[in-house]
């Protein structure tokens, strides 16, 4: 099925139902006193979650929701029914704003997390709330409310530990392939990679964490060129960054270092936050060397690279293609989302372990 990670749709609450105005009318009693009902209240409309969703699809082609309204009031002391619940399942991950004033409504970040997204209005009165000492015939009521409308867009942001960066062809989609069970398109050709892909990295038999493989960066890209930036927000909810660089490419022009610079910058024009994250670097490609040039080649790059970017990061030669440096590789990035995981100890107060100070 295509990846759909956008949709707009219109949601509308019921209105709550009218309050009504009547009287007691029955033999031997003629003077009877208010009996109008309440309006019954509006459906509302609610969003929840679902693991077992993986796309927007269905928001494309019903794009319009709109609950039910409550019943009227009526006489003898009855109240109007209340109209039914709409309940849309979206996708873990899914971000619902606001179109007009750009606010987040929803955050679907957790399997069953359930929002309210659109009140339904409230009944209206009926007149036996309005009978006292001095007005023992009141025909007031009052109508029911209106039930809140949004025109919202769903953005499907995928839920993942670890986020690939590069070029088209810098080796992503092999390399997510080569340590998961994912099957991503693999191809010498740029763009191969049209929509996110997730795959589960298996360290040993308890643990494992998440990788997202998104569309090549290109230079430009933060300007609309290409079709990475499309879904760099993919890569927001990510712990760790990996940029991957061709350290042999094919084209006797191509400058890695250039290119590696290239990408850090559509990063930071793009979203600053993000660019914030921990980003470690992956010279790919190591197969296409011969091994005595191997170690100097990366020398050369990383002085380059340090000196225009002052990375200090760490650094990870590899070869996707038959997966020649992944394992050291992968226990790194579990060992770090171990640590990032792990709540920081205050050693200068501690507790016993009824949760008081010893």
């Amino acid at each position: 099925m295509k990846f759909i990670d956008e949709a707009k749709i219109y949601v509308k609450a019921g209105d709550g139902g009218n309050g009504a105005a009547t009287f007691r009318r029955e033999k031997y009693i003629p003077m009877g006193g208010p009996n109008g009902g309440d309006g019954g209240r509006g459906g509302s409309i609610y969003v929840i979650a679902d693991r077992n969703i993986n796309t927007l699809v269905d928001y494309r082609y019903t794009r319009k929701f709109i609950g039910k309204r409550g019943e009227n009031g009526g006489g003898a002391d009855c109240y109007g029914a209340g109209g039914e619940d709409i309940v849309l399942r979206m996708p873990v991950g899914t971000v619902i704003t606001d179109l007009h004033t750009g606010q987040i409504l929803a955050d679907l970040d957790v399997h069953d997390k359930k929002v309210l997204l659109a009140k339904g209005g409230r009944g209206g009165l009926g007149n036996i709330h309005f009978k006292s000492s001095t007005n023992r015939a009141p025909r007031q009521k009052t109508n029911g409310e209106e039930g809140q409308e949004f025109e919202v867009s769903l953005e499907l942001r995928v839920l993942a530990d670890v986020g690939l960066l590069g070029l088209p062809n810098a080796g992503k989609s092999t390399l997510i392939r080569a340590i998961s069970a994912a099957r991503p398109k693999v191809a010498d050709y740029p763009f191969t990679t049209l929509h996110p892909n997730l795959g589960v990295v298996r360290v040993d038999a308890e643990k494992s964490f998440v990788m997202a493989d998104v569309p090549g960066l290109i230079e430009g890209a933060a300007d609309g060129a290409g079709l990475g930036i499309r879904f760099l927000k993919h890569l927001q909810r990510t712990r760790i960054l990996l940029h991957l660089v061709d350290i042999a490419p094919l084209d006797p022009d191509a400058d890695p270092v250039r290119d590696a610079r290239a990408i850090v910058g559509e990063l930071l024009k793009h979203d600053p936050a993000l660019a914030e994250k921990p980003r470690w670097l992956v010279l790919n490609k190591l197969d296409l060397i011969p091994e005595e040039e191997r170690e100097q080649r990366i020398k050369d790059f990383l002085k380059a690279y340090k000196k225009a970017t002052k990375y200090d990061g760490p650094v990870f030669p590899i070869a996707a293609i038959n997966g020649e440096g992944t394992r050291p590789l992968i226990y790194a990035i579990q060992e770090a989302l171990e640590q990032m995981a792990r709540p920081e100890v205050d050693d200068d107060e501690p507790e016993t372990a009824d949760g008081e100070e010893a």
